[in-house]
Formats: C-alpha cells, sequence, structure tokens
C-alpha cells in the first residue's frame, strides 16, 4: 500500500525542476515502487488528472475544508483517496454542498499539510508540476524499459494515460501492441504545425508535399461499419444525429470498414462557405435538424482515410492513405489536393484557395504517418494571417459599458518542457458582447482565484487569437508578446491540450 504523501513528495521534487531529464528520473522512480493496482490512479495524479474527471467541487468549497487541522502524520493511501474521491462525485441533490464538505473535512482530516494541498491542486486542476503528458510517457518509457517510441504510439489509441502505465509496467512491449486503432472508438486528430508561406513549407518537408485546402469548418472523424455510421467532432464527442446528410453519403461509400478523417462545413447558397460560428450551429445544443437541413446545409470533404476493411493504415506513408481514400471517397466528397515540389504552383493553388473563401493550406509530408494527437512536424498550416490557439489564464473586470464583465483576457501557451503556462500577452478587442456575456459566465465556473480586478481561471478555456507579430517582451517570463492582438473566436471545440504550445510560439517567432 502506498502513502498519498510519498506521490505528494515526489510532485513537489518534480515541480521545483524544471530539468526534463530530472523530472523524468523522479517519475519513473516513483512508478516502478507503485503497486500494480495503483499505477494507473498514480500516474493520472502525477499528471494533474483526476480519473473521476471533473467531480463539480468548486474552490470555495474546497478552501473552506482545507482550514481543517492537518494530521501530523500520513496514513491515507492513494487507493483510499480514489475511492473517497468517487463517492464524493456521486454525491447530488438538496443538500449536497453540505454532505460534501463534511465528507472533505473528513478527509482533510487525515492528510497532512502538504496532502491536503496535494489534494486541492489536484481537484481545481492547478498541479502544474510538469508531469504532463509529454514527460510522463517518457517516465513510463523509462519505468518499464520499452521504447519512448513504442510508448508514444499506443498512447495514441489507449483510453487513458493510466491504463496505458499499467499495461506498460505489468505487460511490456506485448501488452502496448494491443493498443491499435479501432473502429467506433474515435481517436484524437492529428494537429498541425504552422509555416509562413508555401516556400517554407516545402523546405520544411523536403521539397515535395501533399497541398491541401484548409477549410474553416468543423473537424470531424467518420467511423462506417457496414450500414452503422458514428460521426464524432475532434473532442471525440458524438455528432452523428446532427448531420445525417453526410451519415447518408458515407453509408453509400464502397467499404464496409473506414475510419475517415476531414472537414464538415456549411456553404450558403451562392456556393460561399459560411464562417466557423456559422457551421457551428448544426451542432449545437438545442437543434431542430430538419430545419437546418433546409437552412444550413453542410458538407462533408475529407483528407484521410485510417482504417480500410480491417486493415489499419495510420502507419502508412500519407500517399497510401491518400490512395486509399480516393478508392472509396468521390471526388466531390476529398478535400481538394495537390501533390507539388514547386512553389509557384503551391502559391497558386494557395491563392485558389483564398479566393473560395477558405483559410489557406495544410502542407504534408509525403511519407508521413498519422499521429493521432499529436502536433507532427509533418503537418504544417499556412494562414492568411498570423494566429495562435490560446489558452485564457484570467480575465480583468471591465469598465464603461463593460463594468460587471470580465473583458480583458490573460492568454498564455504551454511550455512542454516545464508543464507550465507561459503568459504572452492580454487583449479585449475583438469581443462581441454576446461573447462577453458567455466568457464572463464561463469564467466564473472556473475561477480559481481572483485579486482587486482580475479572476484567475482554470486553464481550460481555448481562444483563436489573430496577431501582426510575436515582438521580443522583457515583460513576460517566455520572452515574447502578441502584438496587435484580436479574439477572433472561441474555439469550443478544442481542448487545452489542442492548443498551441510555446515550442510553436518560438518557432513562429523565429520565422
Amino acid at each position: 500500500m502506498t502513502l498519498l504523501a510519498s506521490l505528494a513528495d515526489v510532485s513537489q521534487r518534480v515541480g521545483a525542476t524544471s530539468a526534463r531529464t530530472a523530472k523524468i528520473r523522479e517519475l519513473a522512480q516513483c512508478l516502478r515502487a507503485l503497486e500494480p493496482e495503483e499505477i494507473a490512479i498514480g500516474v493520472q495524479y502525477l499528471a494533474g488528472e483526476l480519473p473521476q474527471g471533473r467531480i463539480g467541487i468548486s474552490y470555495t468549497l474546497l478552501y473552506e475544508a482545507a482550514q481543517t487541522t492537518p494530521a501530523s502524520e500520513p496514513s491515507l493511501s492513494i487507493l483510499e483517496l480514489d475511492r473517497q474521491l468517487t463517492n464524493l462525485a456521486a454525491v447530488r441533490g438538496s443538500g449536497s454542498a453540505s454532505l460534501r464538505l463534511q465528507a472533505l473535512r473528513e478527509l482533510f482530516a487525515r492528510c497532512t499539510q502538504r496532502e491536503q494541498e496535494f489534494i486541492v491542486r489536484l481537484i481545481v486542476g492547478e498541479l502544474r508540476q510538469g508531469a504532463l503528458a509529454g514527460v510522463m510517457l517518457d517516465a513510463i518509457a523509462a519505468a518499464s524499459n520499452i521504447l519512448a517510441e513504442q510508448v508514444r504510439r499506443a498512447a495514441m489509441y489507449a483510453k487513458s494515460l493510466g491504463l496505458l502505465a499499467q499495461t506498460a509496467l505489468t505487460e511490456g512491449e506485448a501488452g502496448l501492441a494491443r493498443f491499435q486503432i479501432e473502429l467506433l472508438a474515435p481517436v484524437a486528430p492529428m494537429l498541425a504545425q504552422t509555416a509562413i508561406d508555401v516556400s517554407d513549407a516545402l523546405e520544411q518537408l523536403g521539397g515535395t508535399a501533399v497541398l491541401e485546402w484548409k477549410m474553416d469548418g468543423a473537424r470531424i472523424q467518420v467511423h462506417k461499419a457496414k450500414d452503422l455510421v458514428r460521426i464524432y467532432t475532434r473532442s471525440a464527442k458524438e455528432v452523428t444525429s446532427a448531420v445525417p446528410e453526410i451519415v447518408s453519403a458515407v453509408r453509400e461509400l464502397a467499404a464496409d470498414e473506414l475510419i475517415l478523417d476531414g472537414e464538415a462545413i456549411a456553404y450558403t447558397a451562392a456556393g460561399r462557405p459560411h464562417p466557423f460560428q456559422t457551421t457551428m450551429r448544426r451542432f449545437g445544443r438545442k437543434l431542430d435538424v430538419d430545419a437546418m437541413l433546409s437552412e444550413l446545409p453542410i458538407r462533408a470533404f475529407f483528407f484521410d482515410c485510417l482504417f480500410k476493411n480491417g486493415e489499419s493504415l495510420v502507419d502508412r506513408p500519407t500517399t497510401v492513405r491518400i490512395a486509399a481514400l480516393g478508392e472509396v471517397v468521390p471526388e466531390s466528397m476529398q478535400m481538394p489536393r495537390l501533390v507539388t515540389s514547386s512553389i509557384d504552383a503551391g502559391q497558386s493553388f494557395y491563392d485558389e484557395a483564398v479566393r473560395s473563401g477558405h483559410e489557406g493550406l495544410m502542407a504534408k509530408g509525403i511519407d508521413a504517418p498519422y499521429e493521432a494527437g499529436n502536433r507532427g512536424a509533418s503537418w504544417l498550416k499556412i494562414k492568411r494571417s498570423h494566429t495562435l490557439d490560446l489558452v485564457v489564464l484570467a480575465a480583468e473586470w471591465g469598465h464603461g459599458r463593460r463594468t460587471g464583465k470580465l473583458s480583458n483576457l490573460h492568454l498564455g501557451a504551454l511550455d512542454p518542457a516545464t508543464g507550465q503556462y507561459v503568459m504572452l500577452g492580454k487583449t479585449f478587442k475583438g469581443l462581441t458582447d454576446d461573447m462577453l456575456e458567455w466568457q464572463t459566465r464561463e469564467f466564473l465556473a472556473r475561477e480559481v482565484h481572483r485579486d482587486r480586478g482580475t479572476v484567475y481561471v482554470r486553464p481550460e478555456i481555448v481562444v483563436e487569437i489573430a496577431f501582426s507579430d510575436l515582438q521580443a517582451s522583457p515583460r513576460y517570463p517566455g520572452g515574447l508578446a502578441l502584438r496587435l492582438a484580436r479574439v477572433k473566436r472561441y474555439r469550443t471545440d478544442k481542448r487545452p491540450e489542442d492548443a498551441d504550445t510555446m515550442d510553436a510560439v518560438r518557432k513562429l517567432a523565429a520565422i
């Protein structure tokens, strides 16, 4: 039985060092010491995750419970904490707040001061000790003596980081081999880095690339098992019932089993793409599908085939997957594409995409595998203006007509080397009245603490920011700041781990 105190101690040591190798060493040593039934839970705790997900406990309730006098000696085990958090998550209905407070006080009475702090930070999502997924995957590899590349590949298809770790440490390579792409089990989509233009993209990709239009639509992953079709968003939410016309089109494709990656986008009567926010109306909570079919028709454009008739294609080159796509998907449902090594031909293709109302291009390495959930260097986005998907860290109360609304956003990107969010600047530009209402409500629901004029929030909301340039700045710890930043839109379809990292920001600044 492993005490929670040992995990809290490791968390503190990992958080105290910025050296990635030291983090991995500490974590690997900790993982080796855990009992088999503790591994999955321990890994998720150290990565700042709760196996139960959100359990509906506010910071205010936690703060009140944390006033409980701490225990002088540790006695709470990892498994006991997991059971108690599961019980807390089940408390619902009238009087639940007082019941949860009592349960938390009893839990905290068994915890030392350090354990109390660990639990509070874990529940509110503030456990930023640098043991996020990337570092943890390397630690799992070190603890299990399995190549990091094999662990990372298995992680693309494992249901959770905890399950991955438990399998690696108890079953080795043979166990990891079971993690494969599966029909009707959505995987995280592959993401892209940034190139400044076609020339830069071709240079990064070795001279020849697959170029595709970059549409500003909703990313979809489609699974077909004979007549059964399921459609998922980039966050794995099923939206099959919202887009029956796409379901019907996929059902007619000449393959019994398929997993396709693509974009869904709504078009005007004149054949021009609607803005992203309009397309997303097709996936709203309150949806009159029959009315939407005529008012806001939507089309699917597929650009990748991950699975076909019992065969996984994710490890095959881009060109092989495109060929498989072409065998079953008609050209009218494929993303417009050009394979070229010519800058002039690529620029003309880019200009055509922009004239057609789209964002720009995607450039992909011709031999690249599909890296589910990763922001691979073999996929590059070329857009008309600089944009980054950043995470909201805090917001300031507005003035004048914005009084009573959270307005000025504090924007940041995760630094994979440290596991910490790095602030890149602030902006209140581009916010509509509806956005102000929405973000005030959503930020307050995620409040961690506040000072006189600022509410600090859990880093869970992604916002797309347009800006003119990145400039050197001693004001921010990352040394970079956004210039003339404005809000383009909230990316409610993205999770924080889908946002751009400091690696992408530094690369863009160096271009």
